[in-house]
């Protein structure tokens, strides 16, 4: 447990490199500070901090160095009991939260869930409301709730300390997440951990021309974070679990079009990491707005959103940024460009209008809609960490939604 509390602290501490420190100082529990771990955290810290590096115009910065050496592992890799065929699901309210509860339901696999509120989104108790209300909707068999404090994100540090030079700061949620969901996974022992991320995190915002990098908003979504964690965790904690995400086989475009499928439910989610459940004026909202309007019913939209988000001022650069017409897409945990001037081509199919509608007319000139139905109503099979025994249930569910997808997109072209 001590080993397990100290990859909990390892990386929340992992934050505080925005600051640009020059040592990493692990005191106590230095004795964890295995060549593992340390390839870990840096690879991690390397590749989400990538867009603070370029935000910050710090492209030489390759995070802090250990204080302490690397000492052999402590040997405390075990096994579960197998008695918990349930799998633990992440459940932040959004659309891919929905979507990924209703594949499990659909393929009769139990499942329960973990939600966990922070500060820097507001209070707690009106976080886990929103989602309550959700969860409502759905069938988890085990609701587990978790509470973050934050005292760091959400603190006037680089207005109050400029000493720093720094202008933003970020945090590893995702990865830090795994490690704080460890104790309630030994407590019920569940050998499956899932998220709902989908294939379009893997796609980088741009390539930062001055180092080459591509910069990844989502980078801690990724197949390749997923591949690593997994692995982590497996040689290193629990040999017989497995962490994975239900929808990187799939594209936001087959994602959105399954929301269809669980119409009442759709109104209890939400995806604003600024005002919960929508602020209407950041690119997340822009982007989930957009796409329900793309691929669902206008009227439930409106019902939502009660405005026509083509038309406020906040939003244009954000659309503008989706479609492509900017140096890189929003950094925000949204689809590919291409995706987005689907969306756009099917709003405008339905008749929406708009002052975003209009740049779309007039400015995105070469876009094939043709090409962009077929890269994005796929299923990447390759995807390999999903356990055998649900992907045989969940895949074929997935082929069928891409033909769906296909089907309804013809419909408007």
């Amino acid at each position: 447990m001590e080993k397990i509390y100290f990859h909990i602290i390892a990386f929340e501490a992992n934050k505080l490199t925005s600051l640009k420190p020059d040592i990493f100082d692990l005191g106590p529990f230095k004795q964890y500070h295995t060549p593992e771990f340390e390839a870990l955290w840096l690879t991690i810290q390397r590749n989400v901090w990538t867009q603070w590096r370029y935000e910050n115009n710090f492209p030489h910065y390759a995070g802090p160095r250990f204080l302490s050496q690397p000492t052999e592992p402590v040997s405390s890799v075990l096994q579960i009991e197998d008695n918990n065929d349930q799998i633990l699901v992440f459940c932040g309210g959004g659309k891919d939260s929905l979507v990924s509860m209703k594949l499990l339901e659909k393929s009769k696999i139990p499942y329960s869930t973990l939600v966990y509120s922070s500060s820097i989104y507001g209070r707690a108790a009106p976080q886990h409301h929103l989602i309550e209300s959700l969860l409502n909707t759905a069938k988890p068999h085990t609701p587990h709730k978790m509470w973050i404090y934050e005292d760091f994100l959400d603190s006037p540090v680089t207005e109050q300390a400029k000493e720093y030079g720094v202008i933003s700061l970020t945090a590893a949620e995702t990865p830090s997440s795994i490690f704080a969901s460890l104790p309630i996974v030994l407590q019920h022992n569940y050998r499956y951990i899932s998220l709902g991320h989908e294939r379009s995190a893997d796609a980088p915002n741009f390539v930062w021309e001055q180092t080459g990098e591509p910069v990844n908003h989502q980078w801690g979504k990724s197949s390749e974070a997923e591949q690593l964690l997994n692995d982590y965790l497996q040689n290193q904690f629990i040999s017989n679990s497995q962490y994975f995400s239900l929808l990187k086989p799939i594209y936001d475009v087959v994602i959105f079009n399954l929301l269809g499928q669980d119409l009442a439910s759709v109104p209890f989610t939400h995806s604003c990491n600024i005002t919960k459940p929508w602020c209407k004026k950041c690119a997340k909202c822009a982007y989930v707005w957009l796409n329900y309007m793309a691929y669902l019913p206008v009227d439930l939209v409106n019902e939502m959103f009660q405005v026509n988000l083509f038309d406020l001022p906040e939003n244009q650069l954000w659309f503008r940024q989706m479609l492509g017409l900017e140096k890189h897409t929003p950094f925000e945990c949204i689809g590919q460009i291409n995706e987005s001037r689907l969306a756009f081509e099917l709003c405008r199919r339905k008749g929406l209008t708009g002052k975003a509608m209009k740049m779309f007319i007039d400015e995105v000139k070469d876009f094939d809609v043709h090409t962009a139905v077929n890269e994005y109503t796929t299923v990447n099979y390759d995807y390999s960490l999903i356990p055998t025994e649900i992907a045989g249930k969940v895949f074929p569910q997935l082929k069928v939604a891409t033909k769906v997808s296909r089907e309804y997109i013809h419909n408007f072209l």
